[in-house]
């Protein structure tokens, strides 16, 4: 059986094993030889991580193709409105690719979410909302790309659930180990 960890990356953690000039990387959290991410997160996002050292589970988890549901919660400047949020369920047109039609609600913000550090820029007189997004690929910066193209910049992105896995109960730096569901072989 695979070796599977998640792992709650926390902001400022790059996503791999070794750091120029010293940053926060896998490597300072996760002490498990021979795994290595399935996808990434940008360093400025938050959130699950999987980790594996099995091929076949790394392209399940990666490509497009397989249509395994990544689900993020975005922190957004302002309040979206309904054709916003209709927008991005849509799929939007982000110059280099057009996002595939997902899911999209509004939301509270997540229950028993930890505090970012560094804090969140807040504007007195701009409000923000949550949104959840889930999506079936996972470009470079994509979520980003597309509340700021319907006019709500992410602020604060979260990925809470890759396929069958959710951070449930995993604060920001701490990992376990998981079992992958039987019917994906």
């Amino acid at each position: 059986m695979a070796t599977v960890i998640l792992f709650n990356k926390p902001y400022g953690v790059l996503c791999q094993f070794t750091s120029p000039a010293g940053r926060a990387c896998l490597k300072d959290y996760v002490p498990v030889p021979d795994v290595y991410p399935a996808g990434r997160l940008d360093t400025d996002s938050e959130g699950l991580l999987v980790l594996t050292g099995d091929g076949g589970l790394q392209a399940r988890i990666t490509e497009p193709g397989r249509k395994l549901a990544k689900t993020y919660w975005a922190q957004v400047e302002g309040v979206p409105t309904a054709e916003a949020l209709q927008a991005l369920r849509g799929g939007l047109d982000l110059g280099d690719f057009v996002s595939r039609p997902c899911k999209v609600r509004p939301m509270g913000e997540p229950e028993g979410l930890w505090p970012r550090n560094p804090p969140i820029r807040a504007r007195l007189h701009i409000p923000t909302a949550w949104i959840e997004i889930e999506l079936e690929e996972g470009k470079n910066r994509q979520v980003r790309r597309m509340t700021a193209r319907v006019g709500h910049p992410t602020l604060r992105l979260v990925r809470a659930a890759i396929g069958p896995w959710s951070l449930a109960d995993l604060a920001p730096g701490q990992w376990r180990q998981a079992a992958v569901p039987e019917k994906w072989f």
